[in-house]
């Protein structure tokens, strides 16, 4: 395999913030903290809760202990099911902190727990009020669904999660496209607002302590009015003044094009790096948004987004006609100068995974031999006078792999039988363990590239990367 190089050009004047931004990084850093405190928080509190009201007492007994052991994983499951659809609000604070892909991992790990814990619930405190008896349990929680306050709710509260759940497991999510993944995914939020009723027209907890109640309440509505700000007022508010519309497609490679966009104040909108999630208006499927990286540094007036085709709205996109409107939600991700500790990167992108570094090999500051670009691909590359554009006024090093990957596991091509990974990464870039390491591309080849740089050195906290999948 022949690897092509476009190497620094001549230095031009280029004003630059020569320090990173080390003070974005602790305040990130103070937000995941808080964070996962406020998480065990709380589920200390549900604990103090049940404590307080004779949990543990209630121990002792066999019947006592099943209705008991119910309460707890009930409790224990709200406040989960509070803290998931809080992950997924949108929420500037942790979107900046954790990243998407690191949310929507929290997301699922948090979500499986809370639906574990609603099932325990559901049996334990109905064999509970089945007086221990397992044979008596269908008719006793017939009964508490036809009897108790809020319980038909919560059966639907359950249905919802139980779907969502369901089409939450990867063979399911292989099945489905993004689009009727995204519709059905939202049944969460359904499940957690047929929850609460239950949990406050019953839940002994709160009936024993009105101010409990006050506060249970108080923070679910703050939960819901950061969904309905963040997830819908302010996208629409930023689709109203941005403005946004097509100007032109692109052609960049066989499968691939570049949708380029006009608007206002674009660049407040989004970093370079950065992701959104566009709307197309005036075509079939229009209400099912995708994640488009931009694929250059936004202006006030423009920016671009380059899209692969892999299913039916990403092909549809090569078809968009000149003034077609809109809408966009974003702008999210921390594949940005935003999570950057050295003045040296390395930007390592395979497929329509280098869009994200091509923004970034334009918009982040550096200086000749600062930043070096490897490409990964099989048959044509992306950006190739841009790229070497760059190369020639801003210094940018360019390195380029064509072919396929040699094995399952390696990230490199056929060309380099002999070597590992990490002596390939360490040839092309010696100084890799100084230098902040950002990559994009598929899951597998990722994982596969940051096995390698951290065999070559470099600390996980300067490895980047966001899993743009599902």
């Amino acid at each position: 395999m022949t690897a092509t190089t476009s190497h620094p050009g001549p230095s031009v004047p280029f004003v630059a913030d020569r320090h990173p931004a080390r003070s974005r990084v602790r305040r990130d850093a103070a937000v995941r903290y808080v964070a996962v405190a406020a998480l065990w928080l709380a589920l200390l509190g549900v604990d103090w809760m049940w404590a307080a009201d004779g949990g543990l007492q209630a121990l002792t007994a066999w019947d006592t202990a099943l209705t008991s052991l119910g309460q707890i994983t009930g409790l224990a499951s709200a406040a989960l099911l509070l803290a998931q659809v809080l992950l997924m609000a949108r929420v500037p604070a942790l979107e900046a902190a954790f990243g998407r892909d690191r949310l929507v991992s929290i997301h699922r790990l948090v979500g499986l727990w809370s639906f574990n814990l609603l099932v325990a619930h559901l049996v334990l405190i109905t064999w509970g009020y089945a007086a221990g008896s397992i044979t008596a349990w269908p008719a006793t929680f017939w009964e508490l669904m036809w009897q108790y306050p809020g319980m038909l709710l919560a059966v639907g509260a359950t249905v919802a999660l139980v779907l969502v759940v369901v089409t939450s497991v990867r063979a399911a999510r292989r099945r489905l496209r993004y689009e009727s993944w995204h519709l059905l995914h939202l049944y969460g939020y359904l499940g957690a607002a047929l929850a609460l009723p239950h949990q406050l027209w019953t839940g002994q907890q709160f009936l024993a302590r009105p101010a409990v109640t006050a506060v249970w309440w108080t923070v679910w509505a703050l939960v819901f009015a950061a969904v309905l700000v963040w997830r819908v007022a302010l996208p629409a508010w930023r689709t109203w003044r941005h403005q946004i519309q097509v100007t032109g497609v692109v052609p960049e490679a066989p499968g691939v094009v570049s949708v380029h966009l006009t608007g206002r104040r674009l660049h407040r909108l989004v970093e370079p790096g950065q992701f959104l999630v566009w709307r197309f208006l005036g075509r079939q499927g229009w209400t099912r948004g995708k994640p488009y990286s931009v694929s250059s540094a936004p202006t006030s007036r423009s920016a671009r987004v380059t899209v692969a085709a892999v299913g039916p709205a990403s092909t549809a996109a090569a078809d968009l006609q000149p003034g077609t409107r809109v809408v966009v939600e974003g702008a999210y991700g921390r594949l940005t100068r935003r999570a950057r500790t050295r003045r040296k990167v390395l930007l390592i992108g395979a497929g329509s995974g280098l869009a994200p570094l091509r923004a970034l090999a334009e918009g982040l500051d550096y200086a000749p031999g600062e930043a070096v670009l490897i490409e990964r691909y099989r048959e044509h590359p992306l950006f190739a006078a841009e790229l070497d554009h760059l190369a020639a006024t801003r210094g940018l090093g360019v390195v380029r792999l064509p072919g396929r990957r040699r094995a399952d596991g390696s990230w490199v091509g056929p060309g380099f039988d002999g070597d590992d990974d990490e002596r390939v990464l360490r040839g092309w870039v010696p100084d890799v363990a100084e230098r902040d390491v950002y990559v994009c591309g598929p899951p597998a080849w990722t994982q596969s590239v940051r096995e390698a740089a951290l065999a070559a050195g470099v600390p996980a906290a300067q490895i980047h990367s966001e899993d743009f999948g599902w």
